[in-house]
């Protein structure tokens, strides 16, 4: 006894004495529930979400039951068509005929991209016919991003690119951003500093590799002409790229409006709704009892529109026990509501209303999540919202969504549809959820993410600031930055530290910003100013680095003196006194940068006479280092031998070693040190040490400053091959993260190699970029270094 045969026999009783016959998904359920499979594993084959499965897995028994004249349940099921099959011995001679010749078990195809071969062949045609850039245009949920998807999933192509839009303006992502993302994490390459850069850096990726492009919901981001709006310009840049004639990209773009925008060569497609035997075929494999004549006065009422099909299955399903006529017929008399998706929506959203007030509830809160970075939720982010509700009812909950395609899923994440989300926000954000529900979000946020190792990681920490910021919780939103996990560096580090080591570093100083500007007398503000500063540095900004570490220095003291010495203000007192010494370590960085030595001597002196012997020893060791580079330059060598030598004792120790990546920094500014020294032996040792860390940690700027000290060497050894290889590497990386006051001091590096190889011309055109990038910093004294022209 087998399934097929099963099946070949129920083809025959179950026609002759109800005039059905099972549908393709019944079909296939009673092959896989013989088989032992569960309806979740059904749903992913077939193409259909768990509980729609489960749903036409409940007519199956019933119909089963009905014609077997017993109780057929998924559980029995097996058991009782092989024990009824053995009665008749006419029966098992139609088994071994049917065995002999089994009936085809119907194709596990995806139900939910049905009708749109003739889309897909004028899709390529316009490829074929030379288009690189096209807009599929049309009102909501009519399927375009869906097509897109498929169309960009089944063409071969290298790599597909996805830009989700945000559904608020004031939200859209800067063009700028997008592209630094796409090449850090799709084509492992950093971004320039400059958007042009950055953009030339991209087209190089298109012109060498096939690649596919998805610019989803892009109205957002036009105005009332159609063109691109004035805070979203560089979105032009971004398009003429990708409609250059020469790439190997291929970018659809999904939109309800038509862009017009002059200069940029696009085609657009408009696509039309789905003809009436697609949305015959999307009903009939959900097991609906389909009446002809009320699909097509409901598929002529709704235009065809694909979401519109969707919905509508879903609340005949749920709410009509499948059958269509009975859902027409209460549902005929208000067809203006139904003419576009959005009303449709609307009148959807207000019939949960009334069924089932607690999903609906759900689904208002639903809109306070902004599915942008992070475009799906996963279940824990719903049973966040589902604070009243007790936890044994929150899967049932949603499943009435689901089940009512008012939420979409796949694979356990979630998210709602542009025209839900709309109108889901618009009645959550004058209730009195708005508040609580952005709380909850942004609690979910904070508790998902204990570690920070990926792009993902972070991006989901930052979340939860988002939400504070829409409810004007400031002061929460600082926290959320200030936050401290462990990262990928074996270091427990504020969320904001964290990025900025990441290369995120836009977005910080964006939030930072929002935030700063919103604080007064803030507790947090000193530690926000802190990592404002660093933020400042890496780009080049030093005096505004410098003005954020000396806020952070005042604010601390000030916050010192008003302590009273107590026990419970222990941890306090620690963390203001960590502050100040780091601030003042910063500056004397900045300093070094700047060519001020004296000063930032005097400043690394300082946090030593702070930190030393005390609970922040170990900002004195990374002083010491600091003050053992600035005495090389100084020509102060037997002192700064003497502290780089008890520096090279303490890393080298083997419990140091395996915390390497929270002092890796340090690590290539004593190898520095000893380069400076003559000490090559002692410097190669620590640069192969740091960098192996470095790399394994994606520390650029790090990795960089350590291929310029090995250049540095390599020069002195007269091996100028490898000397010049190492410069180029470091200039590379130095580009591509933006780092100035470092990619300044390496173009002057290599302008002392091509001194040192009598090559004058290539020498001093290093110099003048040296020159040139000390001067945007407004670091004279590093200019008059380079103009004194320094013999090797």
């Amino acid at each position: 006894m087998n399934a097929e045969a099963a099946l070949a026999w129920l083809d025959t009783i179950i026609p002759a004495q109800t005039g059905e016959r099972l549908s393709d998904l019944q079909k296939v359920i009673l092959v896989q529930v013989w088989l032992g499979r569960k309806y979740l594993d059904i749903a992913h084959a077939y193409g259909c979400t768990e509980g729609h499965a489960k749903d036409a897995g409940s007519q199956l028994w019933r119909l089963l039951s009905q014609v077997l004249r017993e109780k057929i349940t998924k559980s029995n099921c097996r058991a009782t068509l092989e024990r009824v099959l053995r009665k008749t011995s006419a029966i098992s001679s139609s088994l071994i005929d049917y065995s002999r010749s089994p009936q085809p078990i119907p194709k596990l195809e995806d139900t939910n991209f049905i009708g749109r071969t003739e889309a897909i062949a004028h899709l390529n045609t316009l490829v074929n016919q030379g288009s690189k850039v096209i807009v599929i245009q049309g009102e909501g949920g009519l399927g375009k991003t869906t097509l897109a998807q498929q169309y960009l999933q089944t063409q071969g192509f290298d790599l597909v690119l996805e830009l989700l839009m945000a559904k608020e303006t004031q939200n859209i992502t800067p063009a700028e951003r997008v592209v630094e993302e796409w090449l850090k994490q799709d084509f492992d390459q950093e971004p320039g500093v400059e958007f042009g850069v950055t953009l030339g850096r991209l087209k190089r990726q298109l012109h060498t590799r096939r690649i596919g492009v998805l610019i989803d919901n892009l109205e957002p981001a036009l105005d009332q002409q159609g063109g691109l709006i004035a805070d979203q310009r560089n979105y032009v840049e971004l398009l003429r790229v990708l409609a250059d004639a020469r790439v190997q990209s291929v970018t659809l773009i999904t939109s309800r409006d038509r862009l017009c925008e002059p200069g940029l060569n696009v085609n657009h497609y408009r696509l039309p709704g789905l003809d009436q035997s697609a949305w015959h075929k999307f009903f009939s494999t959900r097991g609906l009892s389909i009446n002809s004549s009320t699909l097509q006065i409901i598929h002529r009422t709704y235009g065809g529109n694909a979401k519109a099909m969707g919905i509508l299955c879903g609340s005949i399903q749920e709410d009509f026990d499948g059958d269509m006529a009975l859902y027409w017929q209460e549902n005929h008399a208000d067809p203006l509501a139904a003419t576009d998706l959005k009303n449709l929506a609307v009148s959807q959203i207000n019939r949960l209303q009334t069924l089932d007030p607690q999903a609906y509830r759900l689904l208002c809160r639903l809109g306070c999540y902004r599915y942008q970075d992070i475009p799906t939720i996963p279940s824990p982010g719903l049973f966040c919202l589902l604070w009243d509700v007790p936890p044994e009812q929150h899967r049932q909950i949603i499943a009435s969504l689901r089940n009512r395609s008012l939420v979409e899923c796949n694979q356990g994440e979630y998210w709602l549809h542009p025209v839900i989300r709309a109108e889901a926000i618009a009645r959550l954000r004058p209730s009195d959820e708005w508040e609580t529900s952005n709380y909850k979000a942004a609690e979910f946020w904070t508790d998902r993410v204990q570690q920070i190792e990926t792009f993902k990681d972070a991006l989901q920490a930052l979340e939860a600031y988002y939400h504070y910021i829409e409810i004007q919780k400031f002061e929460l939103a600082g926290k959320v930055i200030l936050k401290s996990r462990n990262n990928q560096w074996q270091q427990f580090l504020p969320l904001g530290s964290t990025l900025y080591r990441m290369g995120l570093i836009q977005p910080v100083l964006a939030a930072i910003n929002q935030v700063v500007n919103n604080l007064i007398n803030d507790q947090n503000l000193s530690e926000i100013y802190n990592i404002l500063g660093d933020l400042y540095w890496i780009t080049g900004k030093i005096n505004l680095a410098i003005a954020c570490q000396e806020k952070t220095i005042n604010l601390a003291t000030q916050a010192l003196k008003l302590l009273v010495p107590q026990p419970e203000n222990k941890h306090t007192v620690y963390y203001l006194r960590m502050l100040e010494v780091d601030s003042l370590l910063s500056l004397g960085l900045y300093q070094i940068d700047l060519w001020e030595l004296e000063a930032a001597a005097k400043l690394f002196q300082q946090v030593i006479y702070l930190a030393q012997n005390t609970e922040h020893h170990r900002w004195a060791e990374k002083a010491s280092v600091c003050l053992a580079l600035v005495y090389s330059y100084l020509g102060l060598h037997d002192v700064s031998y003497t502290l780089a030598d008890i520096a090279y004792q303490n890393m080298t120790n083997e419990k140091l070693v395996e915390k390497t990546g929270r002092f890796v920094y340090f690590m290539q500014i004593l190898g520095q040190t000893y380069v400076n020294l003559g000490g090559f032996h002692q410097a190669k040792q620590i640069f192969h040490q740091a960098l192996t860390c470095a790399e394994a940690s994606h520390y650029m700027q790090v990795k960089a400053k350590i291929l310029s000290g090995l250049a540095e060497i390599y020069r002195q050894q007269a091996d100028f091959k490898l000397s010049l290889a190492n410069h180029t590497e470091a200039i590379q990386l130095l580009e591509q993260i933006g780092a100035n006051c470092d990619l300044a001091e390496a173009y002057f590096q290599l302008g002392l190699t091509y001194q040192k190889m009598t090559k004058h011309d290539e020498s001093q055109m290093n110099f003048n970029r040296a020159i040139q990038l000390f001067t945007e910093i407004k670091a004279p004294k590093q200019v008059a270094k380079i103009l004194i022209k320094p013999e090797n």
